[in-house]
């Protein structure tokens, strides 16, 4: 059993996400353009990740200086001991230092960039609906609203229904309820699987394949002990190593090690901790997601299937051996009391390793492409975001990247709304 929490308010999974602001990579782009992203081109994306961002940070033409979010990187005068300490092992071990993730150069080490300016979160509720968009007349936020399904008449979709039975009648629908909502609420309109849509005696509008190809980066918890003088853990987001494997396709960064406190101080026996947690950031591996019945209010089945190639065992394997070096690394195996797991009984490599990460693997929180973009008979939306044989429905979020990006998918999310605002609707940033 693994956790998969979401964000239910405004701004969704952004008000509870760790606020990573990292972009996407345009060999990431470049899978998605492979199969059927037409129109997802660098030169394009870069302007729009640049148009949605405000940072003093970085080169100019790179970075953005006058967009609603704002991001901010991470020095170490504002960080712990324990995450400055693990840039300087990762560099000891002769890994790069990145100066901005964000810029030309991502493989390496280096501080968080976040989007939080003096310790508040700024998630895109905040960030995209200030006073004076909330002010328009033609828009209404409404709050408390679960959506059962959108109402399909004569192959159009005129509207959504609330788990409550109330109808709201449009001209379009956009769902973006995520990687987990988003194919819950096609499957329950009769937008799926035809098979698995009989068999829940839901009637039939469109034949997709909803559901299917749920990606997620596989995380694994190196976790150590601090010394009592090295144990604050206050910002709790550190730092990140991003490297490519022994087995990474040409041009793919496809290991994290990420450096935070995200572990309860009181589970420690010195009073605090860090955790190394370890992922594989391009997974081969597809799970999916589907409905146990018709019920809005029922949770959905959610099968991730995560490391089940070898390809991606062996390389969580080597990103984990990758971490333990740099526990074992001055500065930072200068602050550590000892490895809490998988413990220093397990050798690198061995099958009791592979054990203990199978029996306590978790998820990155990313989950995406249960409603991937693709060609026509391949895929649940085209390039555009808008939804196979359903006039007027589109799907923007996570649900239609066609394979999990190598960075953390929050200020990319955020970058494909903007996109497909500007491309598919035509309004103007």
């Amino acid at each position: 059993m693994m956790a998969a929490p979401r964000g239910k308010t405004l701004g969704g999974s952004s008000a509870v996400n760790a606020a990573v602001a990292i972009r996407a990579r345009d060999a990431d782009f470049a899978k998605w353009r492979a199969v059927g992203g037409d129109g997802w081109e660098w030169s394009e994306l870069l302007q729009d990740y640049r148009a949605i961002e405000n940072t003093p940070d970085g080169d100019d033409r790179l970075r953005g200086r006058h967009g609603p979010l704002p991001v901010r990187q991470r020095r170490p005068d504002d960080s712990t001991r324990g995450s400055t300490a693990f840039v300087e092992a990762t560099a000891n071990l002769g890994f790069a230092r990145v100066e901005d993730f964000n810029g030309a150069q991502q493989e390496g080490v280096s501080l968080y960039p976040l989007n939080v300016v003096s310790g508040r979160r700024i998630n895109t509720g905040i960030a995209f609906l200030d006073d004076g968009i909330r002010a328009r007349p033609n828009l209404t936020i409404r709050g408390g609203v679960e959506i059962d399904r959108v109402l399909i008449e004569g192959g159009n979709a005129v509207g959504v229904v609330d788990a409550n039975g109330q109808t709201y009648r449009a001209h379009h629908v956009v769902l973006s309820a995520g990687a987990f909502g988003s194919p819950a609420i096609l499957l329950r309109s009769g937008v799926g699987p035809a098979q698995r849509l009989e068999a829940l005696g839901i009637d039939i509008a469109a034949d997709l394949p909803v559901g299917q190809g749920l990606q997620e980066h596989p995380f694994y918890y190196n976790i150590y002990n601090l010394k009592p003088e090295a144990n604050s853990a206050h910002p709790a987001s550190g730092a990140i190593l991003w490297a490519a494997s022994s087995l990474a396709e040409p041009g793919d960064l496809d290991l994290h090690v990420s450096a935070t406190h995200l572990f309860p101080s009181d589970q420690s026996p010195t009073g605090g901790a860090i955790v190394l947690a370890c992922a594989v950031t391009q997974p081969e591996s597809r799970g999916f997601v589907d409905l146990v019945d018709r019920n809005p209010r029922s949770a959905p089945r959610i099968r991730f299937n995560m490391l089940n190639t070898q390809r991606d065992m062996d390389r969580m394997l080597e990103c984990v051996k990758i971490s333990r070096s740099i526990g074992r690394r001055a500065p930072f195996a200068n602050l550590i009391d000892s490895e809490m797991t998988p413990g220093s009984h397990l050798a690198d490599g061995s099958p009791a390793l592979r054990q203990a990460i199978e029996q306590s693997l978790d998820g990155y929180a990313h989950p995406t492409s249960t409603c991937s973009m693709g060609r026509p008979g391949e895929g649940v939306v085209d390039s555009g975001g808008r939804v196979y044989g359903v006039d007027g429905l589109y799907v923007i979020d996570a649900s239609i990247m066609p394979q999990v990006c190598s960075a953390p998918p929050n200020i990319t999310v955020m970058m494909m709304a903007w996109h497909l605002s500007r491309r598919t609707f035509g309004v103007k940033g």
